[in-house]
């Protein structure tokens, strides 16, 4: 796995145990769920509910393949050896990343701006200057706006431990190294 997959899912962890209680459970994604909805005001309620049910998915699959013991969280330990495992957690990965970026699309013109993109960054955990290093490096229009299928395709980036130098490394560290 490469330096850079390594950090991401370190920051992965971080951002997943959303109570900080050192552990990831239902309960993390239960409280990032509500934050990312709540983010996404202006979105209608089948985005609302498609992103509810990719953060129940992502749950569900990391309880299934990680939780070794059967205790109902997932360590850091049980964490490392997965996350960036496509062939045990792609098809998951791709409907958060479906969801995700269509959330940020509410008036389904395929595009993501700004402000709503960093409002469900910030939802999830990441910082603002990584945010906007981030968008950014997705390469905005003129009218600072991203495709919906780049920000997708950079979640799916995100996960693949053989990338490097994508633009989800923005996320990781001081944006302005």
């Amino acid at each position: 796995m490469r330096t850079e997959a390594t950090q991401r899912v370190e920051l992965v962890f971080g951002l997943f145990d959303a109570n900080g209680n050192g552990v990831i459970d239902i309960g993390d994604f239960d409280l990032m769920s509500k934050r990312v909805v709540e983010a996404a005001y202006d979105s209608d309620e089948d985005a609302k509910e498609a992103i509810r049910a990719a953060f129940r998915r992502y749950w569900v699959t990391l309880e299934t393949e990680l939780d070794s013991n059967g205790d109902g969280v997932v360590t850091r330990e049980e964490f490392r050896g997965f996350v960036l495992s496509p062939e045990r957690f792609g098809p998951t990965i791709g409907q958060f990343a479906d969801a995700l970026a269509a959330l940020g699309d509410p008036d389904g013109d395929g595009l993501v701006e700004r402000p709503l993109f960093v409002a469900l960054m910030t939802a999830i955990g990441f910082g603002h200057a990584n945010i906007d290093a981030l968008f950014d490096a997705f390469e905005p229009t003129a009218d600072d706006r991203i495709p919906v299928a780049t920000w997708a395709e950079g979640i799916r980036d995100y996960y693949a431990p053989d990338k490097a130098g994508i633009p989800g490394d923005h996320l990781v560290g001081d944006p302005a190294s």
